[in-house]
């Protein structure tokens, strides 16, 4: 479901954000302001909404955050779930994964997609339940998940424990790793340089140039890369952000976003701190990954060369020791 108009933003009037409005409010965020008026109030709203879902609060309401206010809607239960093209999401899907995992099933990335990670761990889930196994999230699942709401196999779930295990098992060092490296329009020059020089280094690399990072993230998958690294410009609120949502945190994913803060904020002179989100590119990649929005601008171009020689030592740094020593 899409709402023409988009983004919406501060000063804008009409139907699309009464509808804006009725979604925040149902997601729980009540204070939006005049009704058919994005004020003051209802930017406030969407800036908590966008904090609560892990999106760049930036109090616009664009094609991420409307997607999320969609996936809001749903709660497990409330509609029948299973393997489809498009792949379903919604809160519900999250709220299935995060059950799964918890009590061992490995759902794969608690990322609201339905797809076959969550299919293979339902279907031993119901199995496990002696409940129809077909795959299908219907009244009978609901109720067996409801049987066992509150038990967990650990403080991990296991897509995370497997995660920390893969790369604790995975050799050091750059040579023989699969590399993705990607951006969405501006750094072909940091990418092409980041990759050449860890070619040199013995890893093997593919470059991503395309503005749908949905087509990257799937690309990537695909190439069954080890590890996905993307770059973009940015004006201002700079970041180095790794998947985390509530119940899952990539591990890997952090670790490496901590190492892109510190050689990015040292080489630009800037702050670019790591945070968690649920950005698109983080959720579909099946990884560890990281987004980088790094700047001002001008810097970034006049030292393209200087910004990759810094995300190579990053990588490398990471590649040599993946994780924190809380995990391992």
């Amino acid at each position: 479901m899409t709402t023409p108009g988009l983004p919406l933003r501060h000063g804008d009037e009409g139907s699309a954000i009464r509808d804006l409005h009725r979604r925040l409010v149902a997601a729980g965020f009540s204070d939006v302001g005049e009704l058919e008026s994005f004020d003051s109030d209802t930017e406030r709203a969407i800036r908590g909404f966008q904090a609560s879902r892990r999106l760049v609060e930036d109090g616009v309401c664009a094609r991420q955050t409307w997607a999320a206010l969609i996936e809001a809607d749903h709660r497990l239960g409330d509609r029948m779930l299973y393997l489809r093209a498009p792949m379903t999401r919604g809160d519900d899907v999250t709220d299935l994964q995060q059950r799964l995992g918890g009590l061992g099933f490995d759902a794969g990335y608690v990322d609201g997609i339905f797809g076959p990670y969550t299919e293979a761990a339902l279907r031993n889930f119901q199995h496990n339940q002696a409940v129809t196994a077909d795959g299908v999230v219907g009244p009978d699942t609901v109720l067996a998940l409801g049987r066992l709401s509150g038990r967990r196999s650990g403080q991990k779930t296991v897509t995370e424990v497997r995660e920390i295990e893969r790369l604790r098992s995975a050799s050091p060092g750059v040579a023989g790793r699969r590399l993705v490296i990607g951006e969405a329009g501006g750094l072909p020059t940091v990418v092409d340089g980041l990759a050449k020089r860890l070619r040199l280094d013995g890893a093997e690399v593919l470059t991503l140039h395309h503005p749908d990072l949905s087509t990257q993230a799937r690309t990537a998958n695909e190439w069954e890369g080890s590890v996905y690294v993307g770059l973009t410009l940015a004006t201002d609120d700079w970041s180095v952000a790794y998947f985390s949502t509530d119940g899952f945190v990539s591990a890997g994913g952090k670790r490496l976003a901590g190492r892109c803060e510190s050689q990015l904020s040292s080489s630009l002179g800037v702050d670019i701190p790591a945070t968690g989100l649920r950005i698109p590119i983080l959720r579909e990649t099946r990884m560890p990954a990281v987004w980088c929005r790094i700047g001002p601008p001008p810097r970034v171009v006049e030292t393209a060369p200087r910004v990759a020689e810094a995300l190579q030592r990053a990588i490398t740094r990471w590649c040599g020791r993946p994780l924190d020593d809380s995990d391992r």
